[in-house]
């Protein structure tokens, strides 16, 4: 398992609790849009595991948890006695996911191993590919999503928006995949690692429009950022 990056301290993206971030190396998919480009490529320098675990000796007691991220983890065969290793913390686990091997997903739910899953939704079935440059098995998608909402742990799916890639129709189909779990589409803005310049994300009005669309569905968040 090869680990490119660790944020010691997060307040933000583990609900609730005051974390750490391991992102490992590594993906199965190769979006344009992606921020952690050097992950996705493997180029970032890597990180012991040791100092990840010096780290949670000094902050035993003052971190609720760990969030492990990407790149995308679950490639990783390790990554299960990775994490058991940091449960010997009492630490909570929150998995950040493509979704692309639910056996993975599975066997950490089945193991107590994780505290809430965040699962990327790229797109309607049919244009999987036109976003994750590869054709795939999306019945591993849909694998994963029914895992996760059947599950009785915290989780979330969300959506990162691109103009002329997800239109209102497709937003709606891709809603009614989750039924009542938290659904969050979050707008893509640029920033340097992103790959593909000419992306765009949606324009204030675009987003109005859609929380708008989506005010009756309490599960529903537009984030403008």
């Amino acid at each position: 398992m090869r680990i490119g990056g660790f944020n010691k301290l997060t307040t933000q993206d583990f609900p609730g609790n005051l974390a750490c971030i391991i992102f490992l190396s590594g993906c199965n998919f190769n979006c344009d849009y992606c921020y952690n480009r050097d992950l996705v490529e493997s180029k970032a320098p890597e990180i012991k595991e040791e100092e990840i675990f010096s780290y949670l000796d000094k902050r035993k007691g003052m971190l609720d948890g760990v969030v492990i991220s990407g790149g995308e983890a679950t490639i990783w065969d390790d990554l299960i006695p990775f994490i058991e290793r940091i449960r010997e913390y009492k630490l909570k686990i929150k998995l950040d996911t493509n979704g692309y091997r639910p056996e993975v997903i599975k066997e950490l739910i089945e193991r107590g191993l994780v505290d809430y899953i965040a699962m990327d939704i790229k797109a309607i079935f049919n244009n999987y590919y036109k976003v994750i440059n590869k054709k795939i098995d999306t019945d591993k998608i849909k694998e994963s999503i029914k895992i996760i909402k059947k599950s009785k742990i915290d989780h979330e799916f969300r959506t990162t928006l691109i103009k002329g890639m997800h239109t209102i129709e497709d937003l709606d189909k891709m809603v009614d995949l989750i039924d009542d779990s938290p659904y969050y589409f979050q707008n893509f803005r640029m920033e340097e690692p992103v790959k593909d310049k000419k992306i765009e994300g949606f324009s204030d009005e675009e987003l109005l429009e859609l929380k708008k669309h989506f005010k009756k569905k309490s599960n529903v968040t537009v984030r403008y950022v």
